[in-house]
């Protein structure tokens, strides 16, 4: 088996994992205020937080740096209209409303969370 967890350089990680818990409805696998472990409902990692700095990680170094360039954080989920929902109450930049994407035949939108990151939400199963 073959699994990515990706992790991302955030400037706080507590506000961050607070805003991914209310988006994701995921749960916390570390906590602190350096790094944070993200754990969706099977307790399997989904995503970490990094503060910027902080291990001396050399491409999670440096916040000036235009971050997520090159980079979708892609989630597939169960409820995307629940996810939709978490995302509004969160006023969060939203750049595609949800939409069928006809490539994939799955529901989609794409929104960006409080650092800069680019998000595509993907329902689980077409619709």
């Amino acid at each position: 088996m073959i699994k990515t967890e990706p992790i991302i350089a955030v400037e706080d990680v507590e506000k961050s994992s607070k805003w991914y818990h209310t988006l994701l409805n995921c749960s916390s696998g570390h906590g602190g205020s350096t790094f944070e472990i993200l754990l969706n409902e099977l307790g399997e990692q989904i995503l970490s937080l990094h503060k910027w700095g902080a291990h001396d990680h050399p491409t999670l170094s440096n916040p000036k740096i235009k971050v997520g360039n090159g980079l979708i954080l892609y989630f597939v989920v169960d409820d995307i209209d629940l996810i939709w929902k978490n995302a509004t109450e969160l006023n969060a930049i939203i750049f595609d409303m949800p939409h069928l994407n006809t490539n994939s035949g799955r529901r989609e939108f794409s929104l960006q969370d409080p650092n800069g990151y680019y998000l595509s939400i993907c329902s689980n199963n077409s619709k």
